[in-house]
C-alpha cells in the first residue's frame, strides 16, 4: 500500500507538469498565431486584409485584398509523365497591385517535351516546344469581411496564344485567345486552417479551328497553415469539365519559407483519371520585394 501511494504521489506532479507544460505551449501558439495574423491584416493606415492560404498550382493573381505597392515574382518548373513522352513546364510572371485591392499579373508559361519513350512508340510524334502564351491577367477582391474571416474576388485573364518555337518567322506568331473570367471566395476557418474555391470558364479561340471550345475549372484547396508562420501543408483539386467529362487531379502541396520575402513551394500530381495523363510534380520559388515581418 505505502509502494503505491508512493508511485502515486511521483505520477500525479509528473503529469500535473505535462499538463501545464502542454497550456504553456498552446498558450505560446496562440500568441504567436494572433500576433503574425495581426501583423498581417492590421497594417496602421492601410485598408483592412484578411490572411490567407494561396494555392501553389494554379495560384492567384495576387493576394486577396491586396494593398496598393504589393509585388512578387513567381518562377515554376514541373514535369507530367505521359504515356508516350514526358512533358516539362516552366513558367516566369510578376504581381504587382497598383491600388488597395486590385492586382495585376504578366506570365509567360514554356512547355517542352521529350523524345518518346521508348522504341515501341517510335511512331509516335511529340508536340512541338512552344513559349505558350502572353498572360495578362488583373484580380478584384471586392469584399473583404474581417469579422467573418472572409474574401471574395472576381478576376479575368486573358492569353494570346503563340506559335511552335520551331515555327516562330515561319507563320503568324499570334495564334488565338483564351478567355479566362474568374470568381474566388475563400475563408480562415479559425486561425489555422484555410479553404478556398477558385472557378469559371475558359473560352478556347484558335484561329486556324473554325469556333470556339470551353472548358469550365472548379479548384477547391485546403490548407493548414503552421503556427506563427508563412509556412503550410495542404490540398489542392484541380478539376475540369471538358465535352461533359469531368478530369480531376490531385496536388498536395507544402510551402516553405526560406527568408522573410522567399518561399518555396512544392507540389506533387496525382491524376483521377490517368488515361489522360500521368503523375506530375512542380515546384514555385516565391520572392516578394519590400516583405517583411515584424516578429
Amino acid at each position: 500500500m505505502k509502494k503505491l501511494i508512493l508511485a502515486l504521489g511521483l505520477i500525479f506532479p509528473l503529469v500535473a507538469f505535462a499538463q501545464t507544460e502542454r497550456d504553456s505551449v498552446r498558450q505560446e501558439n496562440l500568441m504567436l498565431d494572433s500576433l503574425f495574423i495581426q501583423e498581417v491584416e492590421n497594417v496602421r493606415g492601410e485598408k483592412p486584409k484578411v490572411l490567407h492560404a494561396e494555392p501553389l498550382y494554379i495560384d492567384l493573381i495576387r493576394d486577396l485584398g491586396a494593398r496598393k505597392g504589393e509585388k512578387e515574382w513567381n518562377v515554376g518548373m514541373g514535369m507530367k509523365a505521359g504515356r508516350h513522352y514526358n512533358e516539362f513546364e516552366t513558367l516566369i510572371e510578376y504581381e504587382w497591385a497598383p491600388i488597395d485591392r486590385l492586382g495585376f499579373e504578366i506570365e509567360l508559361p514554356v512547355t517542352m517535351y521529350s523524345q518518346p519513350i521508348s522504341m515501341a512508340n517510335s511512331d509516335v510524334s511529340k508536340p512541338s516546344n512552344r513559349l505558350e502564351s502572353l498572360k495578362l491577367a488583373t484580380q478584384w477582391s471586392f469584399l473583404v469581411s474581417e469579422k467573418h474571416n472572409t474574401t471574395l474576388a472576381l478576376g479575368y485573364i486573358h492569353e494570346f496564344e503563340l506559335t511552335d518555337l520551331n515555327r516562330m518567322g515561319q507563320e503568324k506568331a499570334y495564334q488565338g485567345n483564351i478567355y479566362n473570367p474568374f470568381f474566388v471566395a475563400a475563408k480562415r476557418w479559425g486561425r489555422n486552417y484555410h479553404t478556398l474555391i477558385y472557378t469559371g470558364p475558359k473560352f478556347i479561340q484558335e484561329f486556324h479551328h473554325k469556333g470556339s471550345h470551353q472548358i469550365f475549372e472548379i479548384n477547391t484547396n485546403f490548407h493548414y497553415m503552421i503556427t506563427g508562420t508563412r509556412n503550410f501543408i495542404g490540398l489542392e483539386v484541380n478539376k475540369e469539365i471538358v465535352n461533359n467529362k469531368l478530369l480531376t487531379v490531385m496536388r498536395p502541396q507544402m510551402r516553405v519559407a526560406l527568408a522573410e520575402n522567399l518561399m518555396v513551394g512544392i507540389v506533387s500530381g496525382i491524376p483521377i483519371n490517368t488515361e489522360v495523363q500521368g503523375l506530375s510534380s512542380f515546384v514555385r520559388i516565391i520572392y516578394e520585394p519590400g516583405f517583411k515581418t515584424m516578429h
